[in-house]
């Protein structure tokens, strides 16, 4: 049955930046805060959907929903299998998709790829950030030399379509995925190394809207085996959103002011004050700054 966990996104806010967790731990036992996706044992919590709007198929009533959530899993079943605590695709099916929904969350995954797959992981929904075979020449052109880890599916020359750097790993290793979501914003580590700070999450399926605030996580294949394990989530309330949404400035802007003090301003500044990160002019006081 569909369970719903809603979150509160305020899209107000500067950034915590913790050090990359190492991936190096058992498939069912998660680092301190957070909780497994994956119990190491079955496909329990788990339903098959495709390339779709999650807003359309959340808004249906709950038999609705039941019966197609419950179709689903014939294809699952077909396409996805447990093997020595890892989850393991044949690169056909639908894609892996939580029972539960999250809104602000920190995620942590490894996976495992072979050439001339591709694959993704839907973000409430919504695609993707992108895994790549970055030896491919014949999807160059769609970005795939420039490695995993972006949110392939932006407009072009959006911030954060094509990653930072390129951080995958030679095939046969295994690579590890941190992302944080806050509001429509993302950062994703791609084995250690940043490859988006702070980019917005374009509505793939209606650019005019933005990501809904809550939705699925889905673990998408195209074309080849691919291998998943430690899937770890933390949920992240809306003080800690806001931290991260207030430390980065947004794509394209520069800060003019810091918050602390009047450093690079001019005018009667005796007339103002900064509390609590904001600029307030003293009562019967005025004038330009």
């Amino acid at each position: 049955m569909k369970q719903y966990v809603l979150e509160t996104t305020l899209m107000v806010g500067v950034t915590v930046f913790l050090l990359d967790a190492a991936p190096a731990r058992s498939a069912t036992r998660p680092p301190p805060g957070f909780t497994a996706l994956f119990n190491g044992k079955d496909l329990a919590g788990w339903w098959g959907a495709e390339t779709e709007d999650p807003r359309k198929y959340l808004a249906l009533p709950p038999d609705e929903f039941k019966k197609k959530h419950d179709a689903s899993l014939d294809d699952i079943r077909q396409h996805w299998r447990v093997e020595k605590g890892e989850l393991v695709n044949d690169g056909q099916g639908l894609y892996l998709t939580t029972d539960k929904c999250y809104g602000n969350f920190e995620l942590q995954v490894d996976y495992r790829t072979v050439p001339l797959a591709d694959s993704g992981i839907y973000l409430r929904g919504c695609p993707q950030v992108q895994i790549w075979d970055s030896t491919e020449k014949a999807k160059f052109s769609r970005g795939a030399d420039k490695g995993s880890g972006g949110l392939s599916n932006n407009s072009p020359g959006a911030s954060g379509k094509d990653p930072l750097v390129r951080a995958d790993k030679t095939f046969g290793e295994w690579n590890h995925f941190r992302i944080v979501m806050a509001g429509a914003r993302v950062w994703v580590w791609l084995n250690r190394r940043q490859t988006v700070a702070g980019a917005t999450l374009e509505n793939y399926y209606d650019r005019r809207l933005p990501v809904p605030p809550e939705g699925p996580i889905q673990l998408q294949t195209h074309g080849g085996e691919i291998r998943w394990r430690n899937l770890f989530i933390r949920k992240i309330g809306s003080d800690e959103a806001n931290r991260w949404l207030r430390d980065t400035d947004p794509p394209g802007f520069k800060s003019v002011f810091d918050g602390k003090d009047f450093v690079g301003w001019a005018g009667p500044l005796d007339n103002y004050q900064v509390n609590d990160r904001a600029i307030l002019c003293k009562p019967g006081k005025g004038g330009t700054i």
